[in-house]
């Protein structure tokens, strides 16, 4: 069902004729309580509950209190060690998600009134399981205290292994509330192949020698991998003061400030409504970490101008989704997995984001290109935006860029990603006094800090039983051995190292797009890192190569078909059809599913993650931009400045950009010839089709 019409509350969309071919349209607001429902609908998490009342006081104070706590813990960490500070952020989150998402036994809009009797009894026993860590006093041989817990490592008492099944029963809980059923179901697959995968034929390469029900909750309870492990600790650092930070920018005004300005930068051109998409999708990205709610907010102000401009439903629908997605691959906020690239690889979230940089240029430069592409061939319209001059627009709000290049300045001086976001959001929150209507109240800052604690609930929960698949994994040597399996299943079709490499690289984009279809983006990538990500390794990837492959198409699963939570979500705001949906979100969003293939089965692939010396930077960022380029055309069967590319063009096109994202001397050599034949193809077209219009615009005259 599209976005309802607007109804002129002020800042909603309104037409007004100018000229014939020219419309104006004004800017909805991208916070727009329509576009938030919307766009609820279609998070990774399920929605929750409004709560209001002494409910929403005590949540409201909870994760108030959380957000304080994480910001203290950037420049005055707990003494007892970042265990300790997990243990405490999940006492403060888990039992609040109890009460913010429905059980869903019930119907929606019984259980959307409050909690019920069975939530805060689930809350009350995930305070007590989450705290049991750190009594201070004995429960028999168990409790203690947290440095007792500790020398227990190993060696559990029972109540020990009674109050970690409870943690692991009510986190699957919680995932399967905030998330579905499917990434329950994951973890305890990995639960039972940990317990039962003694009994496997010793001769299969994943069997192993078997680990008893208390081994298993000592590894997730009391281990460096479990629940406290890894995610849970970007969870809890990162993404946690990232979602505060985006909260912050949203209140601010920042969101409309960027889609006025992106309206404002494209005004009269034919191309302006496609360029505006696109564009308001990127600065998005600042705001919204999920693909398909950025979708839905860019959708809700630039689908009436896409629609106005002649655009069809489900094309526009494409570019939507698939801008919306770019927000999630773009610097300087990537998604969370990003944040856990930098922890599993010991490195800056800085030199994350210079890898992600030069594949973000080439994934914008095919879909500018597409949509360049688009309204040659489709005969869109042009439509005028009443925004205003953009340098207007930049001198009066321009103010709003300032804490995003203070991520980048502060990071580059050393500091950490935590600090740099910090220091961010305090000159955000200062910043937003100089607008009086998004000024930053004590209210509005207490809201901030309670929306940003309330965007991470269900990423804390996927992240903490995550612990189990990375726990499992550990204990029973899964990655190794499946990375194995992937290897020789590549080489039992070719003993050649290249070709082993290509095919094992296939494999697993195609095994991490069907994982993307299943699990949250987070755990996909966790998973398809301890499966898919040593077989990587294992053929000589470089690990920060085989790293951002496993991330890209963990976060394309959201315009992969069939699920393809973006494209869904523009099909809700355009009222297109979902499948032709999907397959144009595929069209636009292509170079990010080659990109990452480029990068990782050649060395000269390397310069794309900024690896290497100038000279294999900018030889890859230059042949792959050209193969991009050809892709667009060929798939878009339009050569812009020349004219409509046929049938055999557009398959030279597509054989050239594929050659030419092999970035080796022979394969562009080849590929450019190919890419210079297309050309040249479209021109004779172009120059064959002359004499047949000129006949039919004079068709009485001789011809001498």
């Amino acid at each position: 069902m599209p976005l309802p019409p607007d109804e002129g509350d002020g800042t909603d969309a309104a037409w007004a004729d100018d000229g014939p071919g020219e419309t104006h349209h004004h800017i909805r607001d991208p916070a727009h309580p329509d576009t938030r429902e919307l766009a609820a609908r279609f998070e990774e998490e399920k929605p929750g509950r409004v709560l209001s009342g002494p409910v929403g006081t005590l949540f409201t104070a909870i994760t108030v209190t959380v957000a304080l706590l994480a910001l203290r813990q950037v420049f005055f960490p707990l003494p007892q060690g970042s265990k300790y500070y997990l243990i405490i952020f999940l006492a403060g989150v888990l039992p609040v998600l109890f009460l913010a998402y429905p059980s869903g036994i019930r119907r929606r809009s019984a259980e959307r009134t409050g909690p019920t009797v069975l939530d805060w009894v689930l809350a009350a026993a995930a305070l007590v399981v989450c705290l049991y860590p750190v009594l201070p006093f004995a429960l028999g041989a168990g409790g203690g205290g947290y440095d007792a817990f500790l020398d227990r490592q190993g060696l559990l008492d029972p109540l020990d292994v009674a109050f970690g099944t409870g943690l692991l029963l009510l986190l699957l809980e919680a995932c399967r509330r905030a998330t579905g059923w499917i990434l329950p179901a994951v973890c305890l697959l990995f639960l039972g192949y940990g317990y039962y995968g003694g009994l496997l034929p010793q001769s299969w390469p994943v069997a192993h020698a078997g680990l008893d029900f208390g081994q298993l909750v000592d590894a997730f309870y009391n281990s460096d991998s479990g629940f406290y492990g890894t995610p849970l600790d970007v969870a809890a650092t990162y993404i946690v003061l990232f979602t505060v930070y985006g909260a912050v920018l949203d209140l601010s005004g920042a969101g409309r400030f960027f889609v006025e300005l992106s309206a404002a930068a494209f005004r009269r051109s034919r191309t302006a409504a496609g360029r505006t998409a696109v564009a308001s999708g990127f600065l998005l990205g600042t705001v919204s970490g999920s693909g398909a709610a950025t979708t839905v907010s860019i959708g809700a102000v630039t689908w009436p101008i896409l629609r106005r401009a002649g655009y069809p439903a489900e094309r526009a629908g494409g570019m939507l989704a698939a801008a919306g997605v770019g927000a999630i691959l773009s610097p300087p906020t990537l998604g969370a997995a990003a944040f856990i690239i930098a922890e599993y690889l010991g490195v800056s979230y800085l030199q994350v984001l210079g890898w992600a940089t030069v594949p973000t240029v080439l994934y914008y430069l095919g879909i500018l290109l597409s949509v360049e592409i688009d309204a040659r061939r489709s005969g869109v319209r042009p439509v005028v935006v009443d925004t205003g001059s953009a340098w207007r627009l930049l001198a009066r709000f321009g103010y709003h860029f300032l804490s995003l290049v203070v991520i980048v300045v502060v990071l580059a001086l050393g500091a950490s990603a935590m600090r740099a976001v910090v220091i961010a959001t305090a000159l955000a929150a200062a910043l937003s006094f100089l607008d009086r209507r998004h000024r930053l109240t004590p209210a509005r800052l207490v809201a901030a800090l309670r929306d940003g604690v309330r965007g991470v609930l269900a990423v804390s929960a996927v992240c903490a039983a995550a612990g189990i698949i990375t726990a499992t994994t550990t204990k029973t040597g899964l990655g190794p051995q499946a990375a194995a399996l992937l290897v020789s299943g590549a080489q039992a079709v070719s003993s050649e190292p290249a070709v082993v490499l290509a095919l094992t690289a296939v494999l697993a984009a195609v095994a991490l797009s069907l994982l993307g279809l299943a699990v949250p983006v987070t755990a996909s990538f966790v998973i398809g890192w301890v499966i898919i990500g040593p077989a990587l390794l294992h053929l000589g990837v470089a690990a920060p190569a085989a790293a951002m492959f496993v991330f890209y198409f963990a976060v394309l699963s959201e315009v992969s078909p069939p699920t393809a939570l973006a494209a869904v979500a523009a099909a809700a705001v355009t009222g297109g059809r979902l499948v032709p949906t999907m397959w144009q979100t595929l069209r636009y969003a292509l170079p990010a599913y080659l990109i990452p293939l480029a990068f990782v089965v050649t060395p000269t692939g390397l310069g794309l993650l900024g690896i290497g010396g100038p000279g294999r930077i900018a030889l890859a960022g230059l042949v792959s931009a050209l193969g991009v380029a050809v892709l667009a055309v060929a798939a878009g069967g339009w050569l812009p400045g020349v004219g409509p590319a046929g049938v055999p063009e557009r398959l030279l096109g597509a054989v050239a950009g594929l050659v030419l994202l092999w970035l080796e001397p022979l394969p562009m050599a080849i590929g450019v010839a190919l890419a210079a034949l297309a050309v040249a193809g479209v021109y004779v077209r172009r120059g064959a089709a002359r004499p047949s219009v000129l006949e039919s615009v004079n068709p009485g005259e001789d011809r001498e």
